[in-house]
Order: C-alpha cells, then sequence, then structure tokens
C-alpha cells in the first residue's frame, strides 16, 4: 500500500487541490510514491479541530497503518479580532497554544512514527481584507478589517514556540512569505488566501521541511513496476515480481 501524507487544515488547505494549489503540487510531487490526502475545513479555527480530529481522520488509514506525514495548518481564523465581523472564529492566544499541544499529542498518540509539520497563520493584507472579503455572517461597522498582520504574527510566533517544545518541525509562512517585496498582492488573493504564487511558496517549504525530516520522492520506492522496466517482448514479466 502506499504510505499517505496528509494534510489537516482551515480554507488554506481546503482549497490547496485548487488548479495551482499547494496541496495539488504535493500530490504530483508524489506521484506513484505517496498519496497526498486532503483534510481541510474552512473557517475552522483549533477549538474545533480538536474536537472533531478523530472524525476528520476516521478511516484515513488501516488499523496498523501510520502515515509519512502530518501537515497542521491552523491560527488564521484563531488570530482574528475578537470585537469585529469574525470575533465567532477567534481563540485566545494561550488556548491556541493549549489546542496545538493536544492536537499534536493525539497524532502523536494514534501514528507515534509519523512527522507532524505545523505551519504558522500566514501574514495578512489589511488593506486587501477590507476590498475584498465581505464577511456573511455580520456587518462591522467600525470599517477595520477583521483580521490584522501584528495578531497574525502573534499567533505565528506562538505556534513556532509549541513546534519547539515539542520538537517537531514547523514552517513560518508569515515570515517567509514577508521576505520578498509585494508579498501582500503577489501571495494573497484577498488578504488571507493564497494566489498560484503563494501555494508555490507553500509547496516548496512543504518539501524542503519533509526533506529534512527524511521523506524525499528520491528514498520513497515507486508503486509497481516503472514503465522502463517493462520488457517489449514480455510485458507481464515485470508484474510477477
Amino acid at each position: 500500500m502506499r504510505p499517505k501524507v496528509i494534510l489537516f487544515g482551515d480554507s488554506i488547505t481546503e482549497e490547496s487541490f485548487t488548479n495551482g494549489g499547494w496541496g495539488a503540487a504535493l500530490a504530483d510531487h508524489f506521484s506513484r510514491t505517496a498519496d497526498v490526502v486532503l483534510r481541510g475545513y474552512s473557517g475552522y479555527n483549533t477549538r474545533w479541530a480538536l474536537k472533531v480530529a478523530a472524525r476528520a481522520l476516521d478511516g484515513v488509514c488501516e488499523d496498523g497503518e501510520w502515515p509519512l506525514a502530518l501537515t497542521v495548518f491552523f491560527g488564521a481564523n484563531d488570530a482574528s479580532i475578537h470585537d469585529r465581523s469574525s470575533g465567532f472564529q477567534h481563540v485566545p492566544l494561550d488556548e491556541y497554544q493549549s489546542n496545538l499541544r493536544s492536537i499534536i499529542s493525539f497524532f502523536k498518540e494514534r501514528w507515534p512514527t509519523t512527522v507532524i509539520v505545523l505551519i504558522t497563520p500566514p501574514p495578512i493584507d489589511e488593506d486587501g481584507r477590507l476590498s475584498k472579503c465581505r464577511n456573511p455572517f455580520g456587518d462591522d461597522a467600525s470599517g477595520l478589517p477583521e483580521r490584522t498582520n501584528d495578531s497574525a504574527g502573534a499567533y505565528a510566533k506562538a505556534c513556532i514556540a509549541v513546534a519547539s517544545e515539542s520538537n517537531i518541525p514547523v514552517i513560518d509562512i508569515w515570515s517567509k512569505m514577508q521576505q520578498f517585496s509585494g508579498w501582500e498582492k503577489s501571495f494573497l488573493r484577498d488578504g488571507l488566501h493564497f494566489t498560484a504564487p503563494g501555494n508555490k511558496i507553500l509547496f516548496e517549504e512543504v518539501v524542503k521541511k519533509l526533506e529534512e525530516s527524511g521523506i524525499s520522492v528520491d528514498t520513497l520506492p515507486v508503486d509497481l513496476p516503472p514503465f522502463s522496466e517493462i520488457d517489449p517482448k514480455d510485458p507481464l514479466k515485470a508484474f510477477e515480481r
């Protein structure tokens, strides 16, 4: 059976299999070596993710089978400003960290050898949130964005701290994207969700982090004989192994 790489997160994970998405790129990258399994839930925060983790991943692996890797990508919704239009998604910073610890513990106990990779919330283009996003659940008369980059940065730092104390890999996408000039419009289509170039940045970071953890297409066995090993004079011989 092919090993699995599981993507567990919010809307940025849910839409990662769209055209140009980072999840789709991972599936292509691991073609014939691993199955990339999508478990993305738009709008979810860590409080909700912790509540549904067992149900969300139920049946993903057979008994005794453990995934190669699992990405955990929450925080963008937790970091929503509590008294603005997306306040119902807000999770206080200390609870966010506690929830991440519990999510990590749950998966470590369930799949002891699985490489768990945390991903920080991304940066926020506040102008993009105001001009392109209208929250369907209510209006905020303040005229202020429901998310800020400062808040996202605080949650990113908290995510990194949890990864460090848990001794697991982390991708600081909040900092990585801001290393590039014009990141606001280049990488974010609505101030939060990724453009194709933004997806590419995360895809490359995930591949790099997995390789650092010993998971590489160069070392994973290919599923079934490759075409180059099939003898034109006796094609079925390759399938007898």
